[in-house]
Order: structure tokens, then C-alpha cells, then sequence
């Protein structure tokens, strides 16, 4: 019998220990439960580590009390640092569902919610999660959909379907626009843009690039006249929905003039 292992992530206690209880007698299922986002990733890696990775992450939606407020645009926020060493550092759902999908991308992912809402269920499919699924589903339901995530499906409530296809269109027009605003931007604009995704200030952006703060100031400045925004923030909400990234701070960028003598603009 393959047997499928299975860990539940949530900070209720009560709630991760009975569902874990639950799903532990069925006899193809093997689970844990975290009470973290962070002792979930400690909890992957080490299951990674040791050759017996997790097959489905159950997360709950409302992990750490965080949640995506209203005003914010569509798109998938990165995921959270974590310290090392202790929980000291809250993980929201979606936040780990991407974290966890772009760590470990075998690993399947349900999101558990305490009520429906079509954005945050669009935003879990954005970030990577299989399916969203009521707390107060039945246990044969939530079993279906674990051993459906498995078979590559997509598992919604029916009466979400329109409103996250609608949340999902949506978004996807706003990348559009958002990819054709960046695509205005000189080469020298677009690095100094992923400089500012990395959260970069603009002495570390001169350092990097080897420009004059002011040379940056003008650049950045042109930044948000060509993208049309008003602020640094929201020039990087921007540009991670149109898929721009952070430079890599560990290497230098592939346009950079390492040349002390001068500076390129």
C-alpha cells in the first residue's frame, strides 16, 4: 500500500491535533502537525533531509493571524524570512504556500479557510496551492481532495468558481499592463527596479551598480514616472506582479561595469 504523508499546519492546537487524529486512522495516511509556519519548514527539511518527504501540506489560510488586507493589489506576496533558530517569526498561509512550492515544489498544497473569500482563494492558486477547502468540510471531502491534489487536480468549493476565475482574470490583466509599464524601462532602469524589489536603499543601490547617489536618485525617479506610481512600494508591488524578481545579492549583475575609475549611468 503506498501510503501518503500528510502535515497539518495550523496554530490552533485543538483543531491541528484532532484533524491530525482523524486523518492518522485512515490506513493509507501517515501525518504530522506543526503549529508554526516555521516548524513547518523545519519539519520539510528535516523529513527532506532524512528521505521521507511530505506528500500534502494542509495550511490554514489564517496562520499567525495574518491575512492579505483588501487594499492591496492582486499578486502573490513572497514569502516571509524566517529567523533562524526559533517560531519568533510569524508565516501566513499564502505566504508558506509559496515559500514552500518554490522550496520544494513536489509537495502539494491545501489551503484550509474558516470561510470562503474568492481573493484569497485566487491568491493560494497564484502562490501554488492545489486546493481551498472549508474547515468545517467533512472528513471524507477533505480526504477526496487530498488524494485528488495527488493526481494533479484542482480542488474549489463549487460556489467559489466565479468569483475566483474572475479574481484570477483580473489579476492577470494587471500583469499585463504591469509587464507592459516595466518593459519601458532602459536596462539601467530595470536593474535599478530589481534593486529596489531586494529592498535596496539608494547609497546599497549606488554601491552595486557603481553610480553617484544622485545618478540614482534620477534613476529611480524615472522609475516611478514610467511605471506611473508615487512611491518606491508601490514601484515593487508593480513589478513583482509583472515577474520581476530581486537582483541576487550574493552575485554582481550581469550589466555591471566593475571599473573603480568611472561610473556607468
Amino acid at each position: 500500500m503506498v501510503r501518503i504523508r500528510v502535515l497539518v499546519v495550523d496554530d490552533h492546537r485543538i483543531f491541528a491535533e484532532s484533524l491530525a487524529a482523524a486523518l492518522a486512522a485512515e490506513p493509507d495516511v501517515d501525518v504530522s502537525a506543526a503549529g508554526s509556519g516555521p516548524a513547518a519548514l523545519r519539519c520539510l527539511d528535516r523529513a527532506a533531509t532524512e528521505g521521507r518527504r511530505f506528500d500534502v501540506l494542509l495550511v490554514d489560510a489564517d496562520l499567525g493571524g495574518a491575512h492579505v488586507p483588501n487594499g492591496h493589489g492582486p499578486g502573490v506576496r513572497p514569502a516571509v524570512p524566517v529567523p533562524e533558530g526559533g517560531e519568533d517569526g510569524l508565516v501566513d498561509g499564502i505566504s508558506l504556500v509559496a515559500g514552500v512550492r518554490s522550496a520544494q515544489p513536489g509537495v502539494r498544497i491545501v489551503v484550509l479557510a474558516a470561510k470562503d473569500d474568492p481573493r484569497r482563494a485566487a491568491l493560494a492558486l497564484q502562490a501554488g496551492a492545489s486546493g481551498w477547502v472549508a474547515k468545517d468540510c467533512s472528513l471524507s471531502r477533505l480526504l477526496t481532495v487530498i488524494r485528488g491534489v495527488l493526481r494533479d487536480e484542482t480542488h474549489l468549493p463549487p460556489a467559489l468558481l466565479t468569483g475566483v476565475l474572475r479574481e484570477l482574470t483580473a489579476a492577470r490583466k494587471h500583469r499585463t499592463e504591469s509587464e507592459r509599464l516595466v518593459e519601458s524601462l532602459t536596462p539601467r532602469e530595470r536593474e535599478v527596479l530589481r534593486c529596489m524589489v531586494a529592498g535596496l536603499g539608494r547609497k546599497a543601490v549606488a554601491d552595486r551598480l557603481f553610480l553617484s547617489p544622485h545618478t540614482v536618485r534620477t534613476h529611480m525617479q524615472n522609475v516611478l514616472g514610467k511605471l506611473g506610481v508615487h512611491s518606491t512600494l508601490a514601484a515593487v508591488a508593480l513589478a513583482r506582479r509583472a515577474g520581476v524578481g530581486p537582483v541576487d545579492l550574493g552575485q554582481a549583475l550581469s550589466g555591471d561595469v566593475v571599473e573603480r575609475g568611472g561610473q556607468l549611468a
